[in-house]
């Protein structure tokens, strides 16, 4: 059984993700914003819980902490995101680019993208100056997501795009199989035998074809590089 760490996991995608790996035996290590999201009654059923919000880069700081003493995770999902606001770039693209580079490399590592990625646009400068959208946060984590697939050996890394689902992100009218938008997660994070193994874009359990920028190894290198300035933190 697996040692897994869902962020954004109190409600929607995450908290269904995070659901259905416990029933399949695996211990799960919940995030949520803040402790009133999660009742006694869920949080008996996971291995531990950790609260942080990840609009802030002191508590995203906080959050790496808390999840270093339950040691090295199997599986980290970057399931936590925001449609719009001024928190987007900090809760969509920042926030796992630091756990990623704060927390003990994993053996497998997971993304969410969406499909509204490729609309997102190259242009970097959009990371500071207020102007960027949801769509540029998902190819920025696409990028990343594939960037971290090449970096480290004994990492896997991988991007999902889970669909539009009826989440309350998603709205009610959204028009894919809500039961079938964590699926993919679920999958990636356990499964023995994923192929490829590193480096895929998926909807569905198949593999689409992402934004060219995401796998241009030029783009991926600017991104990190102003992501370490950024945040004071380098990858590694």
């Amino acid at each position: 059984m697996a040692l897994i760490l869902v962020t954004g996991a109190s409600s929607g995608l995450g908290a269904d993700t995070a659901d259905t790996l416990v029933g399949e035996g695996h211990d799960v290590v919940l995030h949520a914003r803040n402790s009133t999201r999660i009742t006694r009654t869920t949080a008996a059923r996971y291995t531990g819980v950790i609260t942080g919000d990840l609009a802030h880069q002191d508590e995203i700081h906080d959050v790496a902490q808390q999840a270093a003493q339950f040691g090295r995770f199997d599986t980290v999902i970057h399931n936590a995101g925001v449609l719009s606001g001024p928190d987007t770039v900090t809760v969509n693209t920042v926030a796992p680019y630091l756990l990623t580079a704060l927390i003990d490399k994993p053996a497998r590592l997971i993304y969410l993208s969406s499909s509204m990625h490729r609309t997102g646009s190259t242009d970097l400068r959009r990371l500071t100056s207020g102007a960027a959208t949801y769509n540029d946060t998902k190819l920025w984590i696409t990028a990343l997501a594939l960037a971290c697939a090449t970096r480290w050996e004994g990492t896997t890394s991988h991007a999902v795009d889970p669909g539009w689902v009826p989440t309350r992100m998603g709205g009610p009218g959204a028009s894919d199989d809500l039961s079938a938008g964590h699926q993919t997660q679920t999958w990636l994070a356990t499964h023995a035998d994923v192929t490829p193994s590193t480096g895929g874009y998926w909807y569905h359990q198949q593999l689409q074809t992402p934004h060219s920028a995401a796998r241009q190894t030029d783009f991926q290198t600017r991104l990190i590089q102003d992501l370490e300035h950024l945040t004071g933190t380098k990858l590694g």
